[in-house]
């Protein structure tokens, strides 16, 4: 048995995925516990999110990062999926890009 493979996350804007179709931005205010966290979204509602299997087992979430939610075709404006977290360099990049939106620019840049 060797050790796990450390792999450094890019800092370059590279592999950012694209925003879909009712996707949003939004920045990580709690962790609730159970792969599920609190997030503040970009259309200024505060969903209850679940960190998808694939991303759980890969990337850490904590709070203050920017992610990528994917509102649920049911309960839209209470419920949702993070599907990507962007790392600080990413998040500060795309702030000063100006894609995320002021209220969620302000919280990045701390």
């Amino acid at each position: 048995m060797g050790k796990r493979k450390i792999i450094a996350e890019p800092k370059e804007l590279e592999k950012v995925p694209e925003l879909g179709p009712g996707d949003v931005y939004g920045i990580v205010s709690k962790l609730v516990g159970y792969d599920k966290a609190l997030v503040d979204c970009s259309d200024g509602k505060q969903r209850i999110c679940r960190i998808r299997g694939q991303l759980k087992r890969k990337i850490w979430v904590k709070e203050g990062d920017l992610v990528l939610v994917s509102p649920w075709d049911f309960q839209a404006d209470t419920r949702g999926d993070i599907w990507w977290r962007f790392t600080k360099n990413q998040a500060i990049e795309l702030a000063k890009m100006g894609v995320v939106p002021e209220f969620l620019r302000s919280r990045i840049e701390k």
